[in-house]
């Protein structure tokens, strides 16, 4: 389990294809309190520390990963939010997030807000239920307010606000138009909706 609280940037710095696509991700964290088998969040993903060294460690990432996630993450020189997971006693700042990404979405707006940035996010339909004005989302590994959403022909929109700090600890503040980004709904919107779906069957 993660918070979507960034606790550091990472660059991937090298990509091998084998029977999956191993990633070399260099990081800030200090990994000797990092064991091989450990989970890390990377921009939204839950992946397994399958190696290391002093300042980087390796992750394998999957097809069925690949196929769910955002198109520009693996890939050499791409920045990644990341995030160690959460341990018994850990202040829970952001909001329960899994590391299981449900969907991508596509920035269909950037404006800036005082000093914020406001973005607007397209998101399939099928999402529509779980996404509520005031509720939280984690958009590429940060947990988010949402600030308004509606539904509309070609999706479900909603915006959320980049605050200053969120923007100089993530790979958020370099967002702009027709990126994607891993979308994680909140999981008592996942549960409650499954719970609805059963009953309604």
């Amino acid at each position: 389990m993660f918070t979507g609280i960034v606790t550091d940037v990472g660059e991937v710095v090298s990509i091998e294809q084998r029977g999956d696509l191993r990633l070399q991700v260099r990081t800030g964290y200090n990994l000797s309190t990092v064991e091989l088998g450990a989970s890390i969040a990377c921009s939204g993903v839950c992946l397994t520390v399958v190696d290391k060294g002093d300042d980087w460690f390796a992750v394998d990432v999957s097809a069925e990963t690949i196929a769910r996630t955002a198109k520009d993450m693996w890939r050499e020189s791409s920045r990644l939010n990341l995030e160690r997971p959460l341990r018994m006693g850990d202040e829970l700042g952001g909001h329960i997030v899994t590391g299981h990404v449900d969907s991508v979405g596509e920035v269909i707006g950037v404006c800036p807000e005082g000093d914020s940035t406001r973005i607007g996010i397209r998101v399939d339909r099928s999402l529509a239920p779980a996404i509520a004005q005031k509720g939280s989302v984690c958009l590429d590994g940060v947990s988010l307010t949402v600030n308004d959403v509606s539904d509309t022909e070609d999706g479900t929109h909603f915006s959320v606000n980049i605050i200053p700090h969120t923007a100089h600890e993530t790979t958020l503040g370099d967002i702009k138009k027709g990126r994607q980004l891993n979308v994680e709904i909140d999981v008592i919107a996942r549960y409650i909706d499954r719970m609805l779906a059963t009953r309604a069957q």
